[in-house]
């Protein structure tokens, strides 16, 4: 039976033509790839853009890709913005518990990070970019100190969305993997928070209805170890708490991907040999996963993600393509739109 390719966040968005125009920040506004692939979802339809920094260095940048600041592509200098003052109190507001005075919350309000988290929280911008320069650490702890987490949201993880390769078999499908970039050890209880934040991106991003596999070296008891266990409680915990959802534990990969092996190992199982969302047990697992599948299984790795936070802030790798900024962009605004999805 053939099957419906899975859109990219990009050709979603292009699909779906939003009425209103959404705004993204880039908290590193003058880094050649982030505004290459600023310009190219502007020039897509999908977004307007804010660059951060220098304005001299995001004036020279623009520059550079034959484009200058114009309508829809704005360029913000923390340093000299008009709305650096109000950023400056409101995460002075937001952080004097910690010990920060008003000196100290002004330069944080000048520096990209934190310039463009509030333009997030204040409702300036739909959603932030960063990472192609800052470590991850930073994006996050902006994000959370910042924009702060989801009511809802047990901790804030990371996912990769795994697109197949061209020419792939007709039954490959789309996948997201987490965490795979953010959590180390998670415990029984931060898995499930991992996998329900996990299912709702899944719904929200890949429009599929999420079959959650929780991996483990073992399938079904045919191995005894601490680490198998930490797995099968988390997978208890899960179905307690998410009935509706489908999902199934411990599995091996090839139990979770492959139909035939599914079925042999865990018979009957709706998620074996069909999962579409795969709980790695740690981030030694989740990055050399994703890792493998894209480098020799070819795929399409979209991430890090981060999901569990009140507003969208994203994070790149510092290795990104211009190609993979645009994809963040679209990524961002499909987590800020939402989507129809299971009540999580």
């Amino acid at each position: 039976m053939p099957v419906t390719k899975t859109l990219s966040p990009l050709e979603l968005l292009q699909a779906e033509a939003p009425a209103i125009r959404p705004v993204v920040a880039l908290s590193e506004g003058s880094d050649p790839r982030v505004v290459a692939g600023a310009l190219a979802a502007h020039q897509a339809g999908i977004a307007d853009v804010i660059l951060i920094g220098r304005k001299a260095d995001v004036t020279a940048a623009l520059q550079a890709e034959g484009a200058s600041a114009s309508e829809g592509v704005a360029v913000h200098d923390p340093a000299a913005s008009g709305l650096t003052e109000a950023f400056a109190a409101e995460y002075h507001s937001l952080r004097k518990h910690k010990g920060v005075d008003e000196a100290k919350a002004r330069a944080a309000a000048e520096t990209p990070l934190v310039y463009a988290a509030m333009l997030v929280r204040l409702g300036h911008a739909t959603g932030t970019v960063g990472g192609a320069v800052h470590t991850t650490g930073d994006v996050v702890r902006s994000a959370i100190q910042v924009i702060g987490m989801a009511p809802d949201a047990g901790m804030v993880s990371s996912f990769f969305l795994m697109y197949p390769p061209g020419g792939a078999p007709q039954d490959a499908r789309a996948m997201l993997y987490s965490d795979c970039g953010l959590v180390i050890d998670p415990n029984p209880a931060e898995l499930v928070s991992i996998a329900a934040a996990s299912a709702r991106s899944a719904s929200a991003l890949l429009r599929v209805d999420p079959k959650l596999a929780f991996l483990s070296f073992s399938t079904k008891g045919s191995a005894k170890h601490p680490a198998v266990d930490k797995v099968t409680e988390a997978l208890g915990l899960f179905q307690n708490a998410h009935p509706d959802l489908q999902a199934d534990g411990e599995l091996q990969f090839d139990a979770a991907f492959v139909p035939a092996i599914g079925e042999r190992k865990s018979p009957g199982s709706s998620v074996a040999g069909q999962a579409n969302v795969m709980i790695f047990p740690n981030l030694d697992a989740g990055n050399i996963g994703y890792k493998i599948t894209q480098r020799l299984g070819g795929y399409s790795a979209i991430g890090p993600v981060l999901q569990g936070l009140a507003k969208p802030a994203n994070d790149l790798s510092r290795g990104c393509s211009a190609e993979d900024v645009t994809q963040i962009i679209a990524v961002t605004i499909l987590q800020a739109a939402g989507a129809p999805g299971p009540d999580i």
